[in-house]
């Protein structure tokens, strides 16, 4: 065979990630804060854009999703260390200057030329992201985590819950069993001391991490009224200790931290801003829509391009400003797709777990990324990129969008159950159970497969023990126990 040059044609398809496509991509993923400092950036980086005012009046070229049956209208603008004595005495003071307490930090934002996601840097977590990102390793269930995610949005900035927890419960719908195991989740968070409904609380859940929660430092952590008073001779005598184990105790005391939450950044403002608001709708539905509070509607001054333009009299001039007027539009653009995506996403999951909206945690339903992403033809990494650190607020409180997903276990009418359904149904068996016919696991999966549910033994006992239920052999001496 001859050896030669020789000219061939070939025709090839390839997918080109252009920077302003990775961009896009990159903000589906921001929270509604995230983005507002995004914006921030834009309008100080881009002399053609401003801030707009947002539109309400009827006729608006506005878009709108729909959620099923559900009324979905989107509202958004196409166009666009103390003393613990003292702090026994007043627990509203501020962290101070003195001994080992914690003091609330952040650091500033800073700007680029142009806006870039990649080195934009923020301020540091806030007390809920930081509680938030710890929910999932540790919660044995997406019921769970759903539950304390839901805790940590009513904590205040010093790290305390001031809601009773039988109000959580009927907002929630769930046993207040559920309730006190998703504060116990929450009081098992770092930093330690957080989800705690009382200073002597705070503290004594530092104590138990300390390894220094004997008898002594109880009765000591509840009479801090006797410590804010000086009354030390009294507190040694209850405490049944001398002077020297009683300052040993004290000193011990003032090395914890009286407001565990105010060690990180956001305050109570900033905790969580919903990014998506459900609300109950006429005629039964529900309306559906983007929260604007952190979302200016940016515009392009068209003005000032003008006058910028009859000014621009060299080739590079003019080349910068037609460069500065794309990158505007790209990201009115892309901000306004953004929005619709986000929406889009929310009102699918409002039509599929309306048992949820309706009547609490129990008629959650499974749910998957990919349902939702064939529901709204869209692919599964973007309904995941939609879903990450976006909440939902509703009359049953504010979510994570990531917590309306859950696996689920086969049902007789085929439509399925999700496993937190399911796991509430044991619960209730459980709890209904006669003391002297203890319901065996075998029994258990027998009645859920008369209710229409397809489960076998093992899993009922997985569940089980999943929702901290012992065996029946555990609940017949505990049964005997109460009943001595």
């Amino acid at each position: 065979m001859a050896l030669g040059p020789r000219l061939d044609l070939r025709q090839t398809q390839s997918l080109v990630m252009t920077p302003q496509l990775q961009q896009a991509i990159k903000l589906l993923a921001l929270s509604n804060l995230e983005i507002e400092s995004f914006v921030s950036e834009a309008l100080e980086s881009n002399p053609l854009l401003e801030v707009g005012e947002v539109s309400r009046e009827k006729g608006d070229d506005t878009p709108e999703a729909s959620a099923g049956e559900h009324e979905a209208t989107p509202e958004f603008d196409g166009d666009a260390a103390l003393d613990i004595a003292d702090y026994a005495r007043d627990p509203e003071a501020a962290p101070g200057d003195s001994g080992d307490w914690a003091q609330a930090g952040g650091t500033g934002l800073g700007g680029e030329d142009l806006p870039d996601l990649e080195n934009r840097s923020t301020e540091g977590p806030s007390l809920a992201e930081h509680l938030s990102g710890q929910i999932g390793a540790l919660a044995h269930d997406a019921r769970e985590a759903l539950i304390a995610g839901r805790i940590v949005y009513e904590l205040d900035e010093a790290g305390y819950l001031h809601m009773e927890l039988r109000e959580l419960a009927e907002e929630l719908g769930a046993p207040l069993a559920e309730i006190e195991r998703g504060l116990d989740l929450v009081q098992s968070l770092e930093p330690t001391g957080v989800g705690a409904r009382s200073l002597s609380e705070c503290l004594a859940l530092q104590a138990k991490e300390a390894d220094r929660y004997d008898p002594c430092m109880a009765r000591l952590i509840d009479n801090l009224d006797l410590l804010a008073s000086g009354d030390i001779a009294r507190l040694r005598r209850l405490c049944e200790v001398d002077e020297e184990d009683i300052a040993d105790m004290l000193a011990e005391l003032r090395s914890y931290d009286p407001k565990p939450g105010c060690r990180y950044g956001g305050g109570g403002e900033a905790a969580i801003v919903p990014d998506v608001l459900v609300t109950p709708g006429k005629g039964g539905g529900w309306q559906i829509r983007i929260n604007e509070a952190s979302l200016p509607r940016l515009v392009v001054n068209r003005e000032y391009y003008i006058e910028l333009e009859a000014g621009a009299r060299d080739k590079a001039s003019r080349a910068w400003l037609n460069e500065q007027l794309g990158e505007a539009d790209w990201l009115i653009r892309a901000l306004d797709q953004r929005q619709k995506t986000i929406l889009k996403t929310a009102s699918e999951i409002v039509t599929l777990q309306e048992g949820f909206f309706r009547e609490g945690v129990s008629a959650m339903r499974p749910l998957t990324l990919r349902e939702v992403a064939e529901r709204i033809e869209m692919h599964e990494s973007t309904v995941s990129r939609v879903t990450s650190n976006k909440f939902l607020s509703c009359p049953r409180g504010t979510f994570e969008m990531k917590y309306f997903f859950s696996s689920g276990v086969a049902a007789a009418d085929g439509e399925g159950a999700s496993s937190e359904a399911i796991k509430a149904r044991i619960r209730a068996l459980c709890d209904a159970e006669d003391p002297k016919k203890v319901l065996s696991d075998q029994k258990l999966a027998d009645m859920l497969n008369e209710e229409g549910f397809d489960l076998a033994r093992r899993t009922v006992a997985k569940y089980r023990e999943a929702i901290g239920i012992g065996s029946s052999a555990q609940r017949r001496r505990e049964k005997k126990l109460k009943n001595l």
